[in-house]
């Protein structure tokens, strides 16, 4: 294939053992093109998780194709899932799909908002605003719920930090555990919807009709859950007169809880500490289990 693999790519697949999916790579994207009639172009090198590509349809719709490293888990049919429910609206819009082959074409958007050169505050604002309109009832989907998501990163988190010699304070785990415990105590089946899991500024893309976004996670809990995600790497410090200010104004803009985005917030920002940390993501993990350790002694 003369579309280079990124090597972010790469080494993803040979430490998930998945060498036999990077050498099939040529061949299944030969496959596609010829399945769903499309052109593919340029590799975008950003990303680690899958081969990404410019396509065009036919039609000479612009596109993207995207092809998910093979996992164990449902990752695949999970973010095929939440781009049909989104249906284009606050998400890029889903063109075709293919559960077995992890394969997804989607809406080819603009340029990240990491690039827009906004100020903060304005950056805050639209992944608040695009988080809204993702935001929609979806009994019945077969998304993982909050509980389970919560059930999953306590889970994580103590494995994560036994494994890595802790890299944390103890009070940093047991607070982030509090928190969770909390946020899987509240769900509510009535109040759950779509949230996307992951929103920040790379993953949020402009689009003819403002920001969409990209990649979502897809599961049904509590709108507050995006919300803390959002904010998961502020630097709260220790003696900050308002630490919860950020919280607070997002719940002001959107009518959610103050303390649910807070505790989404110390859960997610302990969590991807960690996961940085095993990947040896510097000085990102760093900052980030810094971070917690400060807020748990707030």
């Amino acid at each position: 294939m003369d579309r280079e693999v990124p090597e972010n790519v790469r080494k993803r697949a040979i430490a998930a053992g998945a060498e036999a999916w990077l050498d099939g790579l040529p061949a299944l994207v030969e496959a596609i093109e010829r399945g769903w009639s499309i052109e593919v172009g340029r590799v975008y090198s950003g990303g680690s998780e899958a081969f990404v590509a410019e396509a065009t349809l036919e039609d000479r719709t612009r596109a993207v194709l995207k092809l998910l490293l093979p996992r164990d888990d449902d990752t695949a049919r999970n973010e095929i899932t939440a781009l049909r429910i989104a249906n284009g609206i606050g998400c890029a819009r889903l063109f075709r799909a293919d559960i077995t082959r992890g394969a997804l074409l989607v809406e080819r958007l603009g340029p990240p908002l990491s690039e827009s050169g906004l100020p903060a505050p304005k950056r805050l604002e639209v992944l608040c605003d695009t988080a809204m309109r993702l935001w929609r009832p979806a009994p019945d989907c077969g998304l993982p719920t909050g509980p389970e998501k919560g059930r999953w990163l306590a889970e994580f988190i103590v494995a994560s930090w036994e494994r890595l010699g802790h890299p944390c304070s103890k009070r940093a785990v047991d607070y982030a555990l509090e928190c969770v415990e909390r946020r899987i105590a509240a769900h509510d089946d009535a109040r759950a919807v779509l949230v996307h899991g992951d929103i920040h500024e790379w993953n949020t893309l402009q689009a003819d009709d403002g920001y969409k976004l990209v990649d979502p996670d897809g599961l049904l809990a509590e709108a507050e859950y995006d919300l803390g995600v959002i904010i998961r790497e502020d630097q709260v410090l220790v003696g900050d007169p308002n630490p919860r200010s950020r919280a607070r104004w997002l719940a002001g803009r959107t009518g959610c809880d103050e303390t649910a985005i807070w505790e989404w917030a110390v859960v997610e920002r302990l969590s991807t500490g960690l996961v940085c940390a095993t990947m040896d993501y510097q000085p990102m993990a760093r900052e980030l289990l810094a971070a917690a350790d400060r807020v748990a002694r707030l």
